[in-house]
């Protein structure tokens, strides 16, 4: 039974902390819409998306206003389209179809992002999925609420270098594309190693084939809840900030179980899991890096921010499967520079740069994220960077991911606006030595010995 002091307490979070439910995403599965002609595979795709999703985002407004609690976007994924596309499609061309398809049906029914353009390649590459990811830039320029992801490797079975090496010309090529708008096409694709199968946020979100036909997932958010927590016990040893936090994760995770199942009863759709992410946005007091200041830093990048950082996701992950049975998704602490005011005044600052940036991937909820890169940074470069963070979630069974932006005709301090929840950024340095020979190699990094247990 609440109390009148949670019940206090659960709206001083909201309106002072900046708690709220980041987004709503329903996952819906395509794989019965296949079909060997493209335009009857193209309206099958539409029906079904606009017939399940069309109470989503009244839905989710209904609920923000009935319970008072934020629901910041709403938002669909869906089975990775190269597998659904592949009987239908000869042709890069008539992928990107697909996507419009896709674009189409969520401004139908109103949802800001729909992602699952996509293609799960950690082991090779059927035509299908070649000729998806070939389209990727076309099909992100061409449409506006599309997202894309690519996974090139895992645990169990290794990474697969082609892949790896294609994905960083598409990257740049992407970035082409969208030059004309400091190529913000990129900030739609990501490339995953280990990627989950029930991520609700974009842009990696895709529609797992073992999930159910159609499921809502919760991405909550709260990273102004936890500093104002840890405000309140600074100086105090560690035994008291891991206290802290996790008994905050645990408040922050039972409101977004309560969203998510009050979303899943009016919509008629199972439960699926809650992310408990910290996410951050570009408004001063939602930072993981004011939290990581909290903890006792100058600034994110300082000496101990991979302890720091390590500690904060350790004791979120625990407090939230303490509230809820089914987490799942990412859950932990998103380091996205653009989102997050503290990473960009680190980066700003020169405290953080890339390298340790990656450093933190090792033991963050994903890996390196909405990051401007100059937009003369050889392809093969991009490639060794993906190649990197795969090889970090390959070895440490952990999912990795690679949001990077060559922002064309912009190099290294220079800022790039990208606007609303995206932020700002100060392009970053790259090593500019070469890893052609090795990125152009081909073939696979075979999986790690503790792939094997069957």
């Amino acid at each position: 039974m609440l109390n009148i002091f949670e019940v206090s307490e659960t709206n001083n979070m909201i309106d002072q902390e900046k708690l709220d439910v980041r987004t709503i995403t329903m996952g819906i599965s395509l794989l019965d819409c296949c079909d060997s002609d493209l335009k009857k595979l193209n309206e099958k795709i539409y029906e079904k998306i606009t017939r399940l999703a069309k109470n989503l985002v009244s839905t989710g407004n209904d609920i923000e206003r009935e319970y008072g609690v934020p629901v910041v976007n709403k938002r669909i994924s869906v089975t990775p389209i190269a597998l659904v596309g592949g009987a239908a499609c000869k042709t890069p061309e008539d992928f990107v179809s697909i996507a419009e398809t896709l674009d189409e049906a969520a401004k139908t029914v109103g949802v800001n992002f729909i992602g699952g353009y996509s293609a799960l390649v950690n082991k090779g590459m059927t035509k299908a999925d070649e000729m998806l990811i070939r389209s990727i830039p076309k099909a992100l320029s061409k449409t506006e609420r599309v997202c894309s992801s690519v996974n090139v490797g895992s645990t169990k079975t290794g990474m697969n270098m082609d892949a790896i090496r294609l994905m960083g010309e598409i990257i740049l090529q992407t970035a082409e594309e969208s030059k004309e708008q400091d190529s913000l096409g990129c900030a739609k694709l990501v490339v995953f190693c280990n990627a989950p199968d029930d991520n609700p946020f974009m842009a990696g979100a895709f529609h797992g084939v073992t999930e159910a036909d159609a499921v809502i997932n919760v991405g909550v958010s709260g990273p102004g809840v936890v500093k104002c927590a840890l405000e309140q016990v600074r100086g105090k040893n560690f035994e008291v900030l891991c206290e802290t936090i996790k008994k905050t994760a645990f408040k922050i995770t039972r409101v977004g179980q309560l969203v998510a199942q009050e979303a899943s009863r009016r919509l008629g759709v199972p439960f699926g899991i809650i992310d408990l992410s910290l996410a951050p946005t570009p408004a001063v007091g939602d930072s993981v890096g004011e939290i990581l200041q909290e903890i006792g830093l100058e600034c994110a990048g300082a000496p101990g921010t991979t302890a720091a950082l390590a500690l904060l996701n350790d004791q979120v992950k625990k407090g939230g499967i303490m509230a809820s049975s089914y987490v799942g998704g990412l859950s932990g602490a998103f380091i996205p520079v653009s989102e997050d005011q503290a990473m960009i005044d680190a980066v700003a600052e020169g405290a953080l740069t890339l390298e340790k940036l990656e450093a933190m991937t090792c033991v963050c909820s994903v890996g390196l994220d909405m990051i401007a890169i100059p937009g003369d940074t050889p392809a093969t470069t991009i490639s060794g960077i993906i190649a990197d963070e795969a090889a970090i979630g390959m070895i440490n069974q952990k999912t990795t991911a690679v949001r990077v932006i060559p922002v064309i005709g912009k190099g290294i301090g220079e800022t790039v606006e990208f606007g609303g929840l995206l932020g700002y950024a100060p392009v970053m340095p790259v090593n500019t030595k070469s890893c052609e020979a090795f990125v152009t190699r081909g073939g696979r990094i075979p999986a790690p010995v503790h792939s094997f247990k069957n």
